[in-house]
């Protein structure tokens, strides 16, 4: 009994030691006598090297095939890379003289259809070896029922701008004014250009005629300045307030109620309205004090 006990001891300890993990210093070296006397080297067997083609010989790697096909009955022969695809032998199938266009080919080995993205490698084929050719028929599209008719671009009208020709200064019937009394009352410009439209020539109009379109045009080229009309003297008096100052007054004295004065001096005032400009009827009312409907 006690030697069994002291196995069963000696086990415990043995498997406590062996449990703690093992910690080596950062300057351990193993011992010499612990390390290997001599590498061991595997003793292991290399293939022979290929031996070279001798020259002249063919590569075997090509490899020559035989293309039938029954309907119509013709038959190609060509040399071939297993690495070829099968696409790149359709093609030079059709680069062959009467060969079949790559869209009408379809080859099949036992049966089976050969894939135009798969290698000659991929498929059980040796030297001499036969492969169906079947010629299926090719689609041509049909021509267009419609036409396209392109009409030739017609030029665009042209405008023609004349201005006609300012009378010389003084001449007319209206009275020449001074400077002073055409920069205080400006009017409006009144020289209308005329605007000529040449339709373009067609094959259904062959004699086109000229339209004549009169419009109100600014023809001064500055934007600015007087217009080169003459400014009558009626205008000028009929665009002083003091005038309108005057004919209120004559108004009040001929009517005795002041809101009919005030309404004949409006309807004077609106009578001349087509001639006066906004700023001259503003000028207008501010001075004499009597508004019209919304201040105009």
């Amino acid at each position: 009994m006690g030697d069994q006990a002291e196995v069963a001891f000696l086990r415990v300890y043995l498997n406590t030691l062996t449990s703690q993990p093992i910690v080596y210093k950062d300057d351990y070296q193993q011992p010499p006598e612990n390390s290997l006397k001599k590498v061991p080297v595997l003793h292991i067997s290399l293939p022979a090297p290929p031996r070279r083609a001798p020259a002249g010989s063919t590569s075997a790697s090509t490899l020559t095939l035989t293309f039938k096909s029954l309907k119509p009955p013709a038959s190609f022969t060509l040399s071939v890379h297993p690495t070829d695809s099968i696409l790149a032998v359709k093609q030079r199938l059709a680069e062959q003289p009467n060969g079949p266009p790559v869209a009408a080919q379809r080859l099949l080995l036992k049966g089976k259809a050969l894939a135009d993205a798969k290698l000659v490698k991929e498929y059980p084929l040796a030297d001499r070896d036969t492969v169906n050719l079947v010629l299926k028929a090719v689609s041509t599209p049909a021509p267009s029922d419609t036409t396209d008719i392109t009409m030739p671009d017609a030029p665009p009208p042209t405008v023609t701008l004349s201005t006609p020709t300012p009378a010389p200064a003084g001449t007319g019937d209206r009275p020449v004014v001074s400077a002073a009394q055409a920069a205080a009352h400006p009017r409006r410009h009144t020289r209308i250009p005329s605007v000529v439209l040449s339709p373009s020539p067609s094959a259904e109009s062959p004699s086109a005629s000229v339209t004549d379109i009169t419009l109100t045009l600014d023809a001064d080229g500055d934007g600015g300045g007087l217009p080169s009309e003459e400014i009558s003297a009626y205008h000028v008096a009929l665009a002083e307030p003091a005038f309108w100052e005057r004919l209120l007054e004559f108004l009040n004295t001929s009517f005795p109620s002041p809101p009919d004065a005030a309404r004949a001096w409006e309807d004077f005032l609106r009578a001349s309205k087509g001639t006066l400009t906004a700023s001259e009827v503003a000028r207008i009312r501010d001075r004499v004090g009597v508004s019209g409907m919304a201040g105009t």
